[in-house]
């Protein structure tokens, strides 16, 4: 049995006559030919695979978390090795056990057993756990998966014309018992999903973004954003509210993929002082940017507490100076004033010196 992780890229594309979906959890489960001493090649999944991977999928999928609490694409792979009774259910309680183990927050555990029916008449005998033999031979196969508090799956494979409510009631107070009993007996190897998730799966971290500065975080021709991914090698899923999911390899390289994402998509403030690169003189002043991709306008008159004549007189083509955002205009274009910006730094000086300025 194991569990993998995956990021949002790993999801299952569905093609169906509904249209497309994506699906973020999967069981696959394998029965080779050895399992049961045949000899046969291995060809395509067939009925028995489908089907009680599809068992084992439905009993397990109440348990896990929400995508907002834990946004991993996730495969879990059973491979039965042998088998002599109901491997499906043994793939229920696996899978539940792997799962905690990978360190996923599942809700709770998860166990399934396969009852048998021998009845002759009107008397009959309910079957737990049953072995190949007993359902080769028995009445009925019936499948029931769940925790504590209830059932999460059932199946049921009957030889005879049906059953009656007495028998269905036993069966399912059977099955309750002997689930109690395997969930009781997987808590001795482990009760709860571990603290953090294995050291091999990848790091995750969500942060959000002003929805105007996606453009920004994306570049021309998204040549920002494959960037950033060539530079640490990370994963980013930007959702159009502003959610962006990073995915990483290490915390190391996931920290440094944020500080690229937020140096990209920084937020300008009005009323403060940066410290900026010029990046184009006109007649009329000059354009300094304030952080990758942001620049505003630096008036002539916004340049030194007297008149200028030239712009290129005070500053030129890379100086760096500073610059206070005085307002955005109507299309969130910061204005920026030199002067101003001196002027206040020359106030906070004279603060720490405890001049009174007399």
């Amino acid at each position: 049995m194991a569990t993998t992780l995956g990021t949002r890229e790993d999801e299952q594309l569905i093609d169906s006559l509904e249209g497309e979906s994506f699906k973020k959890f999967m069981l696959h489960y394998n029965f080779p030919p050895f399992c049961v001493g045949e000899v046969r090649p291995l060809r395509a999944p067939g009925r028995r695979e489908i089907g009680h991977g599809a068992l084992a999928e439905r009993a397990i999928k109440p348990a896990l978390p929400s995508e907002e609490e834990f946004p991993y694409t996730i495969r879990v792979v059973s491979d039965i090795m042998e088998s002599n009774g109901s491997s499906s259910m043994a793939t229920v309680c696996g899978a539940s056990l792997s799962l905690m183990d990978a360190g996923v927050p599942v809700k709770s555990d998860v166990a399934g057993i396969a009852m048998g029916l021998f009845k002759e008449d009107d008397e009959f005998i309910i079957l737990s756990d049953i072995l190949g033999d007993e359902d080769h031979l028995g009445d009925m196969d019936f499948k029931v998966a769940g925790n504590d508090e209830g059932i999460s799956a059932i199946q049921m494979d009957i030889k005879i014309k049906g059953i009656g409510m007495d028998i269905l009631g036993k069966a399912l107070q059977q099955a309750r018992e002997g689930r109690l009993y395997i969930l009781s007996k997987m808590r001795e190897i482990i009760r709860e999903p571990r603290s953090d998730i294995s050291k091999f799966a990848p790091r995750y971290k969500s942060i959000s973004i002003s929805p105007e500065r996606i453009k920004d975080l994306i570049g021309p021709g998204g040549k920002t954003i494959k960037k950033i991914i060539s530079e640490t090698d990370v994963s980013i899923d930007i959702q159009e509210d502003g959610k962006v999911l990073i995915y990483a390899p290490s915390m190391e390289r996931l920290e440094i993929a944020i500080n690229k994402i937020r140096k990209v998509t920084k937020e300008i403030e009005v009323g403060k002082i940066y410290d900026g690169v010029v990046k184009r003189v006109v007649p009329y002043g000059a354009f300094v940017e304030l952080f990758p991709g942001v620049e505003g306008l630096l008036h002539i008159s916004q340049l030194e507490d007297r008149k200028v004549e030239r712009v290129e007189d005070v500053v030129k083509v890379g100086d760096r100076v500073p610059v206070k955002v005085l307002e955005l205009d109507d299309l969130g274009r910061p204005r920026l004033s030199r002067k101003a910006a001196i002027r206040e730094l020359n106030s906070y000086k004279r603060d720490d010196r405890g001049d009174s300025g007399d």
